[in-house]
């Protein structure tokens, strides 16, 4: 049987704090990968808008993911390990000969 993540409380609200909230099996996940992505950013010394620009990845996501809000998508988790390991290479890649090949060219219409 699969439990669902989503309603499956880990840490349950404090009855003493009405601020306080339950935490789900997602939502703690969210918030770890929040804390990877930004402990990653904070090691690559870069503010996130400088890291937003500097990978391609939507100032917005960067500061959602960083929260815990959302789950980067597993295409985005892939990039970030790949950023995480390599984080000059993946630069390099997005800037070079290489990243050209992909950029769409004008058409003059005829």
């Amino acid at each position: 049987m699969r439990v669902n993540e989503e309603i499956t409380i880990v840490i349950p609200a404090d009855p003493n704090d009405p601020e306080d909230f339950d935490v789900s099996i997602a939502g703690l996940k969210r918030g770890l990968m929040g804390r990877e992505v930004r402990l990653l950013r904070r090691r690559l010394g870069m503010s996130q808008d400088e890291f937003a620009k500097a990978y391609g990845i939507p100032l917005s996501s960067v500061r959602q993911y960083e929260i815990g809000r959302h789950m980067p998508p597993p295409a985005v988790r892939a990039y970030l390990k790949a950023i995480s390991a390599e984080p000059e290479a993946v630069r390099r890649a997005l800037t070079g000969k290489a990243a050209k090949a992909f950029e769409i060219q004008d058409v003059q219409a005829a």
